[in-house]
C-alpha cells in the first residue's frame, strides 16, 4: 500500500494553476479533502450566501476530480483535528495546501503543522501577501504606492495546467455526504435568484471570464454604470479560488485595448490581503483610532433604520435597488455597494461594522480582507480611506451614473417612472404609495454626520 498525501482544500477549489495539487501529485497518491470548519473561524464562519455557493462549488470540484481519476473527501470539524485523524486513518504524514492569510486560517495552519508535515504553497494572489515592500522593507499601507510596486513584478508567471491524472489512493477513507451539511437554504428557500444568476465551479469561472474579456478595456467607464452589464462578476469565483488571479491577469492582457483599470481591481485583492496581514483585527477595529469615539446611533430608531436599509426600504431608490439586488442574487454592483455603504454610515450614522456583518452573511463573494478594507475605506476609518466628512450624495450619484433602468429592475414600485423622476420621486411629488418616503432628508443627514465628526475632533 502506497502512502498517500493529503491535499487540504479551502478557498482554492480548482484544478488549473493549483500549486498544492501539482506538488502533491508529484509525490504519489493524493487524497483531496475539504473540511467544513466552523469552529476555527468562530464568529467568522461563512454566511448563508457563501454556504450556498460552497455547496455547488464542492459539487463541481468533485466531478472534476473524478474526471481525473480522483474524488473529494468531505469531513466536518476543526481542521487540525480532522486532518490529524484522517492522516491516522490513511497513513499519510504530509499535507499540501495553498497558504491563506485570514487570521483564523493562519492559526489553523500552525495547528496542523504541529502534528503533520504541512507544505504551504502560494497561488491565491498575484504575489504572496507581505512580499511587496517599501525600500525600507516595510509593508505598504496605502494602495497607490502598493500598486506601483506590485506592477514592477507583473505579469505573474503563466498559469500551470492541471495534472493529466491525479494518482488515486489504494484505499479511500469515508466521506460525509454533501447534502447532509445543510449548506443550501431550505425553510425558506431564499436562493431562487442565486440559481439563475450563478454557475459556481471552475467551469463557471472560465465561462464568466471569457464573457467579460471583450468588455475589459471599457471597464474604467462601465464599472460605474449599474444599468449596464459591464462588471466582471468574477469576485465569488476568485474568492473561492475557482480561478486563479494569474489566469485572470493573463486573459486580460489579451483584451483588445488597455485593461489597466480592471487589472488594478485584481491588484486590490492583493492589497486587501496585505492589510489584514498587518492588521488581523481589521474586520472589527478602526484603522484610524481617532474615530473610535465617533457617536454611532444605537437604539430602537437606529435599529429600525438598519432594517429599512437591509430590506431596501429607505426611500432612496439607488440604495434600495442595490440592497434588493443583494438579497435576490447575493451580489451588488460595485458603484452601488459604495453608495449603499456610505448611506448606512453617513446618512444613517450607523456603525460600519453592522453593515459589514450584513454583507458577510448575504454576499456570495464575502471576503474578510476585501469586505473589511472596502467598508473602512467608505467609512473613513481605514488606514487608506476617504475622509469621514466626504459624504456621498446618493440621489445625484444615481443620476450621474444613469441608474434609471437599474432602479426600475430592482424596485418594481418605481418601474413606471421616467428617467427624470425615478432617481428621486419624492422631489417631484411622484412617489407611489407602495414606495416608502425617505427615512431622512439628505441635507439633514449630512449635517448630522458632520456634527458627529466635529464632536470627535
Amino acid at each position: 500500500m502506497r502512502r498517500p498525501t493529503l491535499l487540504w482544500l479551502r478557498r482554492d477549489l480548482r484544478l488549473h494553476d493549483q500549486a498544492a495539487l501539482i506538488a502533491a501529485t508529484c509525490e504519489g497518491p493524493v487524497i483531496p479533502v475539504y473540511v467544513l470548519d466552523d469552529d476555527t473561524p468562530k464568529h467568522r464562519k461563512m454566511g448563508g450566501a457563501s454556504r450556498w455557493w460552497l455547496h455547488h462549488s464542492l459539487e463541481s470540484l468533485d466531478a472534476d476530480l473524478r474526471g481525473k481519476g480522483s474524488r473529494l473527501i468531505l469531513r466536518r470539524g476543526k481542521s487540525a483535528e480532522v486532518l490529524t485523524a484522517l492522516a491516522r486513518e490513511t497513513g499519510a504524514t504530509r499535507v499540501h495546501c495553498l497558504r491563506h492569510y485570514e487570521p483564523w486560517w493562519r492559526n489553523a495552519e500552525k495547528a496542523v503543522a504541529k502534528s503533520l508535515d504541512l507544505v504551504c504553497h502560494d497561488g491565491n494572489y498575484l504575489l504572496p501577501p507581505g512580499s511587496v515592500t517599501t525600500g525600507a522593507g516595510q509593508p505598504y499601507k496605502i494602495y497607490t504606492p502598493f500598486w506601483r510596486a506590485l506592477s514592477e513584478h507583473m505579469p505573474p508567471p503563466q498559469p500551470a495546467p492541471p495534472p493529466h491524472i491525479i494518482p488515486a489512493s489504494d484505499h479511500w477513507p469515508e466521506s460525509d455526504r454533501l447534502n447532509d451539511w445543510g449548506l443550501r437554504p431550505d425553510k425558506p428557500d431564499w436562493a431562487g435568484g442565486f440559481r439563475g444568476e450563478w454557475t459556481p465551479g471552475e467551469a463557471g469561472a472560465v465561462e464568466r471570464l471569457d464573457d467579460f474579456i471583450p468588455k475589459a478595456t471599457h471597464y474604467d467607464i462601465g464599472r460605474n454604470l449599474p444599468s449596464e452589464e459591464s462588471s466582471s462578476r468574477l469576485s465569488p469565483h476568485l474568492h473561492f479560488g475557482e480561478i486563479s488571479p494569474a489566469t485572470v491577469w493573463h486573459h486580460a492582457l489579451k483584451a483588445r485595448g488597455d485593461a489597466t483599470t480592471f487589472l488594478k481591481e485584481i491588484a486590490w485583492r492583493d492589497y486587501a490581503q496585505n492589510v489584514i496581514l498587518q492588521f488581523p483585527d481589521y474586520g472589527k477595529t478602526n484603522g484610524r483610532p481617532t474615530l473610535d469615539d465617533l457617536a454611532w446611533r444605537t437604539g430602537a430608531e437606529a435599529d429600525a433604520d438598519l432594517t429599512a436599509w437591509k430590506t431596501g426600504r429607505t426611500g432612496y431608490p439607488i440604495v434600495d435597488a442595490g440592497m434588493r439586488q443583494l438579497w435576490a442574487t447575493g451580489w451588488m454592483h460595485n458603484r452601488v455597494r459604495m453608495i449603499a455603504a456610505s448611506f448606512l454610515i453617513k446618512h444613517l450614522l450607523i456603525d460600519w461594522r453592522r453593515g459589514e456583518d450584513w454583507f458577510w452573511d448575504t454576499l456570495v463573494d464575502a471576503d474578510y480582507a476585501s469586505n473589511s478594507v472596502n467598508w473602512q475605506w467608505t467609512a473613513g476609518t481605514g488606514i487608506d480611506s476617504n475622509m469621514f466628512v466626504r459624504i456621498m450624495a446618493p440621489l445625484s450619484q444615481s443620476e450621474k451614473f444613469d441608474a434609471a433602468d437599474y432602479i426600475r429592475e430592482w424596485v418594481p414600485e418605481l418601474a413606471a417612472l421616467s428617467d427624470a423622476v425615478v432617481h428621486d420621486p419624492d422631489a417631484s411629488g411622484r412617489r407611489p404609495n407602495a414606495y416608502p418616503a425617505k427615512v431622512i432628508g439628505h441635507r439633514e443627514a449630512r449635517e448630522r454626520a458632520l456634527a458627529a465628526a466635529r464632536q470627535v475632533k
